[in-house]
């Protein structure tokens, strides 16, 4: 299989690369290297990558490159990871990066697929579109976005059932829900707990800490997506870790690991931060063989010891 991975220097999009490229595919990587965090992350994300002979890296950006086209012609599946993070950061003047970056170049990624007999398109949508809806959450259930981010989210999927629906490209959109793991980006959660409680520095919960997550290893999330693509399904998927956990027992967590005590300071709940999710997985379950493998505690342990390895705190 020949795939394209867009946003290939990122968290999920570089766990991806990895597995494919260890299951013999041939890989091409997009990525243009965003301001959103330090580029060097990004780049050892993918350096192990560019060791392979079955994976090519091209440093583009999406919405002004001339590659797609050469590069579709010989595409069976597309992985659509790119685009702009953060729901606390898509306010005000910041939408326009998000209308940029997950609307127009989605737009014009499914524009150019849409020429081609590519097998799949997978689109990386989130769990922000449902907003804070009846739990659990359903595919077919109320999606009410409550961030700009989400909003873009929603916008992203619904054009993909649009040039599903007119042009017949093969798509598959997965909500992903609350993703964590090695590699984790900097500015998420579970990354800013673990390295603070290590070094005995404060950290921040929005909120009084009782909001719940269905938090998701990195290696369910990359199987889902996987599995999404060898299929012949098409629609929208929820990929979550199949429960929900309360922010403050998720400290209590990385406390039992790690061994240290959090000093966590309480802020008043910010705009665009839901209240709960939760992902009902049964309809991937059926349909995609979908069942998530690693618990919190599992994934946690894996976490800490990968920023212990790789920064030494």
């Amino acid at each position: 299989m020949h795939s394209l991975i867009t946003g290939c220097a990122g968290f999920i999009g570089s766990h991806i690369a990895r597995s494919l490229i260890d299951s013999g595919d041939t890989v091409v990587g997009i990525d243009c290297f965003t301001d959103y965090y330090d580029k060097k992350l990004k780049e050892e994300n993918i350096k192990g990558l560019l060791k392979s002979d079955r994976f090519t890296f091209l440093k583009e950006d999406l919405l002004t490159t001339g590659v797609l086209e050469g590069i579709l012609s010989k595409t069976d599946c597309v992985f659509h990871l790119a685009a702009q993070p953060g729901v606390r950061t898509s306010w005000g003047k910041n939408f326009e990066i998000y209308i940029r970056n997950n609307i127009l170049v989605t737009h014009k990624l499914l524009e150019s697929a849409r020429e081609f007999s590519i097998k799949k398109f997978v689109f990386a949508s989130s769990s922000s579109v449902y907003g804070d809806s009846e739990l659990p959450m359903k595919e077919d259930g109320m999606t009410r976005p409550v961030s700009p981010y989400g909003i873009s989210k929603l916008t992203g999927e619904n054009m993909c059932s649009l040039y599903g629906k007119s042009f017949g490209v093969p798509v598959v959109s997965l909500r992903y829900f609350t993703v964590f793991g090695p590699g984790q980006r900097p500015d998420m959660a579970f990354n800013r707990f673990i390295r603070a409680i290590i070094k005995g520095e404060e950290i921040i919960i929005f909120g009084d800490g009782s909001q719940t997550r269905d938090f998701t290893y990195i290696d369910d999330i990359v199987r889902g997506t996987i599995k999404a693509s060898r299929s012949g399904k098409k629609g929208v998927y929820n990929i979550g870790g199949g429960s929900r956990m309360v922010l403050n027992d998720a400290i209590k967590l990385i406390e039992d690991i790690t061994g240290k005590k959090a000093r966590v300071k309480y802020k008043k709940k910010e705009k665009g931060d839901v209240r709960d999710t939760f992902a009902d997985i049964g309809k991937a379950r059926k349909e995609l063989k979908y069942k998530p493998d690693y618990d919190v505690k599992k994934g946690l342990e894996k976490e800490v010891e990968w920023i212990k390895a790789t920064s030494g705190v």
